[in-house]
C-alpha cells in the first residue's frame, strides 16, 4: 500500500481547496454575498482608475498613487474571488499543483506591492504637509512614477521567492488545503519535511513587507499630526487632517487583516484565518474605493463630468460621515 502511494506524493498534480465546507448549508447565501462585493470592488476601483486618468484634475500625486492602489486591488481580487465563486458551487474544489503556486506568487506579489505603496502614499500626505512649499518640485511627476514602479517590482523577488522553495518541498498523503485559495500557512501545513528554516525567513520575509512599510506611515503621521497641532485655526486642522482621513483608515483595514494573518504563518485556528483572510481579499478591496470617494468632491465632481450630474447628485452617505462633516464645520474662525 505505501508503495503505491509513494509514486502519487512524489508527483503530486493537484489540491482539494476545503473553503467554506464546514458551512455547507450556507454556501449559496455565501456566493451571492461574496459576489455582490467582487462586483461593487471591481466597478468602484475600475470607476476610481477611470476617474483619476480622464479628469485632468485629478492628475496629482495622490490620485496618481490611488489609480495604482485601485490597480492592485483589481487584479488581487481577480487573483481569488472568482475561484472561490466557483468552488461554492462545485462539490469538487479542486486546484492543480501549478496553478495553486501560481495563484500564491500573486498573492504575495500584490500584498507586497500594497504594502509599499500605501507607505509611499503616507510620504506624499507628509510631504504637501510638512512640507508645502516644496511638495511640487518634491513630488513630481518623475519621482511619483519612480516610486510606484519600485512598488510594483518590490514584489517579483519576495513571491518568486518564498513560492519556489515552498514548492520545492515534498507534500504529505493529504491534499486538502485548509483554506479558499493557496496561502502559505495551509500549503506549509501539507509539506512533510522540516521547514523551520523556511518560517523563518517567511517571518523575516513579513516583518521586511508589512513591518517596515508600517513604520514609515506611522513615522510620516506623527509628523502629519505634529504639524496638524500646530496650524493656529481649527477649521484649518481639522480641513488638513480630513485630507488624510481616507488614507489612514484604509491603512488600518488593511494592516488589521493582513498583518495579523501573516505575523502568524502556522495557526491552529482554522476558522479564524479564514475570516481574516475573506476581510482582506474581499471586504477590504470593496471598501477601498468607497472610502475614497464617498465625502471626496473632487472624485465626486468627476464622475458627474464623466456620467451626469443625476447619477451622483443625490449619492448617500453614511452617518459617520455626515457627523465628521459637521463637526469640521464647527470649527470656524
Amino acid at each position: 500500500m505505501e508503495a503505491d502511494e509513494e509514486p502519487g506524493l512524489k508527483n503530486q498534480t493537484y489540491f482539494t481547496l476545503q473553503g467554506f465546507s464546514c458551512l455547507a448549508p450556507l454556501q449559496v447565501l455565501l456566493f451571492q454575498g461574496i459576489l455582490l462585493m467582487f462586483l461593487i470592488t471591481i466597478t468602484g476601483n475600475f470607476l476610481i482608475i477611470l476617474v483619476a486618468t480622464a479628469d485632468p484634475a485629478l492628475h496629482t500625486p495622490m490620485y496618481y498613487f490611488l489609480k495604482n492602489l485601485a490597480l492592485i486591488e483589481i487584479c488581487f481580487t481577480l487573483n481569488i474571488v472568482p475561484k472561490m465563486l466557483m468552488d461554492l458551487l462545485l462539490e469538487r474544489k479542486i486546484i492543480s499543483f501549478s496553478s495553486c503556486a501560481l495563484q500564491l506568487y500573486f498573492v504575495i506579489f500584490f500584498v507586497t506591492s500594497e504594502c509599499f505603496l500605501l507607505s509611499a502614499m503616507a510620504y506624499d500626505r507628509y510631504v504637501a504637509i510638512c512640507h508645502p512649499l516644496h511638495y511640487t518640485t518634491s513630488m513630481n511627476r518623475r519621482v511619483c512614477f519612480h516610486m510606484v514602479v519600485a512598488c510594483w517590482i518590490a514584489g517579483i523577488p519576495f513571491s518568486a521567492g518564498l513560492t519556489g522553495w515552498l514548492f520545492s518541498y515534498p507534500f504529505c498523503g493529504s491534499k486538502e488545503i485548509e483554506h479558499f485559495f493557496c496561502d502559505i500557512a495551509p500549503v506549509l501545513d501539507l509539506v512533510c519535511s522540516d521547514t523551520h528554516l523556511f518560517e523563518l525567513l517567511v517571518f523575516d520575509a513579513t516583518v521586511t513587507i508589512v513591518l517596515i512599510p508600517f513604520i514609515l506611515i506611522a513615522a510620516s503621521y506623527i509628523r502629519i499630526i505634529h504639524t496638524i497641532l500646530q496650524m493656529p485655526s481649527s477649521k484649518g486642522r481639522c480641513k488638513t487632517f480630513f485630507t488624510c482621513f481616507a488614507h489612514l483608515v484604509v491603512v488600518t483595514l488593511f494592516y488589521c487583516t493582513t498583518g495579523l494573518i501573516h505575523l502568524r504563518p502556522r495557526s491552529r485556528f482554522l476558522v479564524k484565518r479564514k475570516v481574516v483572510a475573506l476581510s482582506y481579499t474581499v471586504v477590504t478591496p470593496m471598501l477601498n474605493p468607497i472610502i475614497y470617494s464617498l465625502r471626496n468632491k473632487e472624485v465626486k465632481h468627476a464622475l458627474r463630468k464623466i456620467f451626469g450630474r443625476r447619477l451622483f447628485s443625490k449619492m448617500p452617505l453614511p452617518r459617520g460621515f455626515h457627523l465628521f462633516s459637521k463637526s469640521c464645520s464647527q470649527f470656524e474662525g
